[in-house]
């Protein structure tokens, strides 16, 4: 199962499959830390037992359903302050290459995979390594709801709930990780302002007014952008602009 990609330059020419371990990121940092893996370099598994999301929450997945795997890439074309522009990268890949089953399919700011109206399906965490030198490697998590049917989590849903369908996870893979490495080409190309563009147009609640939890109050506002920053840029009912980083803002409903 998930044998070397033919159909790609440098991603998935050397695939680490895991039955299951703990987190595919831990992997791939520790491989990273003794020198075994190189740029282009995958770390896949059946099931994820502690997988990692955003603020410290874990990601729920039941074996042999999903797909939860890592990317080991060396942005070095960037500097650390520009770290995001990776994330709208892979969060893009990832919402173009499931398109075609899911028409409707977002992505939640900073780097959530949602259906509006049924929940969120996947998520991607990227953790780095820096050196003296600058960023050194990216690790890019990312995980998936495929054909799992039940969660304890309301918020939570799959391709194949949404769908009513089943899907073979292997050609999947390889349709998103051919799609990761364009964007991603794209990205070391200078392509930034396509970049933007094609984010914020499939960005969730984008220009819609809605209900945020900032601290214990709540704040009505529309999301007209990000901020130089990258973070989330909302218009108030006054008219005035405020900027929000990932800790400070919640969304209605997640």
């Amino acid at each position: 199962m998930y044998k070397i990609l033919a159909n790609t330059l440098f991603l998935g020419k050397d695939i680490h499959f895991l039955p299951d371990c703990h987190s595919t990121n831990d992997m791939a940092l520790q491989a990273i830390r003794q020198k075994e893996v190189y740029e282009g370099s995958i770390f896949i598994t059946n099931h994820q037992t502690r997988g990692k999301g955003q603020r410290g929450n874990s990601w729920e997945t039941k074996p042999g359903e999903n797909l939860t795997f890592s990317l080991v890439l060396q942005p070095q074309f960037l500097d650390l302050s520009e770290q995001f522009l990776l994330n709208m990268a892979v969060s893009n890949a990832i919402r173009q290459g499931m398109q075609d089953y899911i028409p409707q399919l977002q992505v939640k700011w900073p780097n959530d995979l949602v259906v509006p109206g049924a929940g969120k399906i996947g998520g991607i965490l990227i953790e780095n390594l820096v050196g003296s030198k600058g960023w050194e490697y990216a690790v890019v998590g990312i995980g998936l709801n495929i054909n799992q049917r039940e969660f304890s989590s309301s918020q939570a849903t799959s391709l194949s709930l949404v769908t009513g369908s089943s899907y073979p996870l292997e050609e999947l893979f390889k349709l998103l990780i051919i799609q990761v490495e364009q964007a991603y080409i794209s990205l070391k190309k200078g392509k930034i302002e396509l970049l933007k563009q094609e984010y914020l147009r499939h960005l969730y609640l984008i220009d819609q007014w809605a209900q945020y939890r900032v601290g214990e109050q709540t704040l009505e506002g529309r999301i007209v952008g990000l901020s130089d920053s990258s973070n989330l840029l909302l218009e108030l009912p006054t008219g005035k602009q405020q900027s929000f980083g990932i800790k400070e803002i919640s969304f209605p409903n997640f």
